[in-house]
């Protein structure tokens, strides 16, 4: 399968190129699938792609603030210290998979973005894909040697709410809402306000996946979602979040793909900003 049309197709894999590259010592594979239950270990135990390691975001990768419950980014040495654990070094080509149409790999791969591994990509259609087309499948547990990876802080990866404050009403800046339209438009929610940033145009990540499938929409369709949702325009900095990051790692993985140079996570998103009431809001 090839990947056309797309600006910048190195940070999608394909099933056909993993499975060639599968035995290549250089790269490495992050099973991603997780489980609200915490049990997504058990299911990779079960079956994953050969050599793949489990990482479970919530975990490894992320703090919860417990008084607030807003998830944020990990910092640098538990970051660090989980992704060498998976064998990472500096330069590696790391492929990232889950089950659930690319939102938890997405996040898995923002966050080695975010500290600098600029050499990930999400695997198109996942782990259901891998399976349809009936390739390998391990139940041994890998042991990688530890990595050597290096935690940079890419400093534009990430905004705090304080940081998109300060750019409300930027003509330079677009900010780009994940969630559902409902969320969005505040018909729905869980946060103290419903509504979204004021400003904020929307694009639900689940749009970008093909009906009935998990791989992404091609280039055309996506294309034209972008355009209609005002995020057509390159040149602009490009600011995305949703509630937990999910939908907002899935969003600017697209929009990187698509050609977008200038595009960030808002880190805490909803969660946070529709809790205080000192930040405005849109409905």
């Amino acid at each position: 399968m090839r990947v056309t049309g797309y600006a910048r197709p190195e940070i999608l894999a394909t099933t056909d190129w993993l499975a060639e590259t599968l035995r290549r010592g250089e790269i490495r594979i992050i099973d991603a699938r997780w489980r609200p239950d915490g049990s997504g270990l058990a299911v990779h135990a079960r079956g994953h792609i050969p050599g793949a390691v489990h990482v479970d975001w919530t975990v490894d990768l992320v703090e919860l603030d417990d008084e607030t419950g807003v998830v944020r980014l990990a910092g640098p040495e538990r970051v660090g210290a989980a992704i060498r654990a998976t064998g990472i070094s500096d330069g590696m080509t790391v492929i990232v998979y889950d089950d659930t149409n690319g939102l938890h790999a997405a996040r898995v791969w923002w966050t080695l973005r975010a500290y600098g591994l600029d050499s990930a990509r999400i695997l198109d259609g996942g782990y259901p894909a891998w399976i349809a087309e009936e390739l390998p499948v391990s139940n041994a547990s890998a042991l990688p040697q530890p990595g050597s990876f290096t935690p940079r802080a890419q400093l534009r990866a990430t905004l705090a709410t304080s940081d998109v404050r300060l750019l409300l009403g930027s003509d330079s800046v677009v900010l780009a809402d994940a969630r559902a339209p409902a969320e969005y438009l505040g018909h729905e929610g869980t946060s103290r306000r419903l509504g979204h940033i004021p400003g904020a145009v929307n694009l639900p990540a689940g749009y970008l996946t093909s009906p009935g499938g998990q791989r992404l929409r091609p280039a055309s369709e996506l294309r034209s979602i972008l355009s209609k949702a005002g995020l057509a325009r390159t040149g602009r900095r490009i600011v995305c979040y949703d509630a937990s990051g999910v939908g907002a790692a899935r969003l600017a993985f697209v929009l990187l793909l698509m050609g977008h140079d200038d595009v960030a996570v808002y880190d805490g998103g909803w969660a946070e900003w529709g809790e205080r009431l000192d930040l405005p809001v849109d409905r």
